[in-house]
């Protein structure tokens, strides 16, 4: 059974920075797609990121391009997302996904895929 791991949320004002942390435990997965939802409130849940765990694929959401980087240790199974320039607008709650198969995932962020789950972690922006 996979369990994702996820700290780092928080409260920093508008400009400020935050960086999340997502590791994969219990789990024999070493490989695998690993990377970002959110949902702020009354919104439609949408894909911010995603990397291939132990490559160097990444994929960032046209609305945080520019702001947002995600980033791994694949020793530790962990990858971050490190968002700058924080808005408003990225207020939300954030989940750390895995997939160990390719990463289903395109121009439309509401519609990428993902099997496995973390519990969340809540950014707030004022």
């Amino acid at each position: 059974h996979v369990q994702l791991v996820e700290s780092g949320g928080g409260s920093v004002q508008a400009g400020g920075s935050l960086r999340l942390s997502c590791q994969v435990s219990r789990s024999t997965y070493s490989v695998g797609c690993m990377g970002w939802f959110r949902q702020a409130p009354g919104k439609e849940r949408e894909g911010v990121a995603a990397t291939w765990l132990g490559g160097t694929t990444a994929h960032v959401a046209d609305s945080v391009k520019g702001r947002f980087t995600i980033s791994q240790d694949s020793a530790k199974k962990t990858v971050y997302l490190q968002m700058n320039n924080l808005k408003p607008e990225d207020t939300a709650m954030y989940y750390c996904v895995f997939d160990s198969g390719p990463c289903k995932i395109g121009n439309d962020a509401t519609r990428w895929e993902f099997t496995h789950w973390g519990q969340g972690t809540q950014v707030t922006v004022s």
